[in-house]
């Protein structure tokens, strides 16, 4: 239940030449223009839904990102059914609740537990030197040379906790998709994730980049862009994934070298 069997799955994944990072862009508006309507109308139901589990101090947070993963699994299948010439009723929004709800809260948990952990590294790192730098200095001017001292540490810190979110974040990327349309497990979709994201790291940096101006651009008119961006940024994934992921994908994408192919 909730796999597309008419989608043959690509594994490890396909590696891209860095233009296809681009040619995601304009694929993934293309979804988005035929149904902008509701992806506004779903991208609303969702600042919603979070406000309003936000009400519940810290656990109302937690608990919203841990169950994202079931709402991004309905918004594949939005955009499943845009491709082939389907609807996108509101219906499907919920679809990750009535097909994969448990394997996909289960990796919103896991990707909940170590962005969790990871804030935790760089709190500690960050504070203890902070601390150490305050408590060590006998006079106001000795404290202050000292925490100006600890900014190093600060900045490893920050730069610990980075390194540890890149892979976090190169894990999860597919993973909701992997769950949701192949009906592969949590831990096995994550490590799909991570190594067809680390296969394709140039095309990844060159669609950051575009992705990241037009972040910029879509926040000047008062952030009233980020309508369009953010399901821009769902539509645009779902297409790296059916170029990476899966047989159909070929037709559009420019692969590197040969990947082995599961039905």
């Amino acid at each position: 239940m909730g796999t597309n069997p008419e989608l043959s799955l690509v594994v490890p994944g396909r590696s891209l030449v860095a233009g296809r990072g681009w040619a995601w862009i304009p694929a993934g508006w293309s979804l988005f223009t035929k149904a902008p309507l509701m992806w506004i109308v779903a991208l609303v139901l969702l600042f919603v839904a979070a406000l309003a589990m936000s009400l519940l101090p810290i656990l109302g947070s937690i608990l919203f990102q841990v169950i994202t993963p079931v709402f991004y699994g309905g918004l594949m299948r939005a955009c499943r059914n845009l491709e082939t010439g389907g609807e996108f009723e509101l219906d499907v929004l919920l679809s990750g609740f009535k097909d994969r709800f448990g394997p996909l809260a289960i990796l919103g948990a896991i990707f909940t537990v170590a962005g969790i952990v990871i804030v935790v590294i760089m709190a500690g790192i960050m504070g203890m030197s902070v601390l150490g730098a305050i408590l060590s200095g006998a006079s106001a001017e000795d404290a202050a040379m000292a925490v100006a001292s600890s900014l190093t540490v600060v900045l490893l810190g920050t730069l610990v906790g980075l390194l540890l979110l890149f892979p976090l974040l190169a894990a999860y990327w597919f993973a909701p998709v992997l769950v949701m349309m192949h009906g592969m497990s949590p831990v096995e979709a994550m490590k799909a994730s991570l190594f067809a994201s680390l296969r394709n790291i140039i095309p990844f940096l060159v669609y950051s980049i575009v992705m990241g101006v037009f972040a910029i651009l879509a926040m000047i008119p008062f952030g009233l862009g980020m309508l369009a961006y953010i399901p821009l940024v769902i539509t645009s994934t779902y297409v790296s994934y059916r170029e990476i992921f899966t047989s159909e994908g070929a037709a559009q994408a420019t692969p590197a070298r040969k990947s082995l192919m599961v039905d």
